[in-house]
């Protein structure tokens, strides 16, 4: 027996034709009564409804895209895709991943492509910026851009980040009002295009001029080769320095870690010997009770989402741009630096 068509399965529900799509494509739009009765009928018939004939319907493609500069195994992609699917994915959406937009070629190609394709109908951007000849490629097809976390909001139909300076201007102004007064941040070296991350090596170098005038401090900017061996590389610089320093301001979270766990086979031991900051609040930090900043990329998912939907309903988002503060969060690997042995 060959598989069901929407009018048999609106016949055996009980329900009309549109009744039947609303159940698959819209489902707000249905009572969940009604809905739960259309999926069991379908089921037992063998119904799916074709994605394709909606599409050409609607003029909709009910896919959105993601775009990032490093991998989903990341633990800010990881959080912030869950939190764009778990609102795209009720509101029957499929995501589309694009990992490492961070290259001349793959840039050019979804750029160039997305256009002639149409295969989206918008398009997240976490983490970096795009340039004025991108924005033009998607808003040749009308396609809504939603910037999460990105440098700037230009460009961009609704954006919702954090203050990535700030926020790392915040860690640096904690560990000077604690006395120190040798302060090092390792981090990645810059990435071919302007990025999050980078805004805050500008946060702790703002933190650290300004602080000159009132304290007599020593800071250094340790940058080592981006990829998976960075916190190792950041361990060799420290290493390598004349004199260690008394505290640590670290980009990420995921550099603090391995450093505060590597660092004590060498002998430095923290918050003894040093203090340290890390910035995220991802897994593990309170584990090993990292002071950090802390952030919400599975909320700044679901808000970006949110704001996605309206725009493809051609709505204006309640504030397109958000920008909310990173916020200090105080464990045990720092202290006043006149109370470390």
């Amino acid at each position: 027996m060959g598989k069901a068509d929407i009018y048999q399965v609106a016949k055996a529900a009980g329900v009309s034709i549109s009744t039947v799509s609303r159940a698959f494509t819209r489902p707000e739009l249905v009572s969940q009564k009604t809905r739960h009765k259309v999926l069991e009928v379908a089921d037992k018939l063998d119904f799916n409804i074709s994605r394709s004939a909606t599409a050409l319907k609607s003029g909709q493609t009910y896919r959105v895209a993601m775009l990032m500069n490093e991998e989903i195994t990341s633990w800010f992609n990881t959080q912030t895709f869950a939190g764009i699917e778990s609102v795209m994915h009720t509101a029957g959406y499929d995501i589309s991943l694009f990992q490492h937009i961070d290259t001349a070629a793959n840039r050019h190609e979804f750029f160039t492509e997305l256009p002639i394709r149409r295969n989206v109908d918008a398009v997240f951007v976490a983490s970096f910026a795009i340039d004025p000849h991108e924005v033009e490629q998607l808003q040749r097809i009308h396609v809504p851009i939603i910037g999460i976390n990105t440098p700037s909001s230009e460009g961009f139909d609704a954006t919702i980040s954090i203050d990535d300076e700030k926020g790392m201007y915040t860690a640096t102004q904690h560990l000077i009002n604690l006395g120190h007064r040798h302060i090092v941040y390792p981090c990645s070296e810059a990435a071919g295009l302007d990025s999050s991350i980078d805004a805050r090596a500008r946060g702790f170098i703002r933190a650290c001029e300004d602080a000159e005038g009132r304290h007599d401090i020593n800071w250094q900017v340790l940058s080592v080769p981006r990829g998976p061996a960075f916190a190792d590389s950041a361990l060799s610089a420290l290493l390598a320095l004349d004199k260690f320093p008394d505290a640590i301001c670290c980009q990420m979270d995921m550099m603090a870690i391995p450093l505060v766990l590597k660092l004590e086979r060498y002998g430095h031991r923290t918050p003894r010997d040093y203090s340290i900051v890390g910035f995220d609040d991802s897994p593990y930090a309170d584990t090993i009770n990292l002071t950090t900043m802390r952030q919400d990329p599975y909320a700044m998912g679901r808000t970006a989402a949110e704001k996605a939907l309206k725009l493809i309903a051609g709505e204006t988002p309640d504030t397109p741009h958000e920008v909310i503060e990173a916020q200090l969060v105080p464990r045990s690997t720092d202290m006043p630096f006149g109370e470390m042995a």
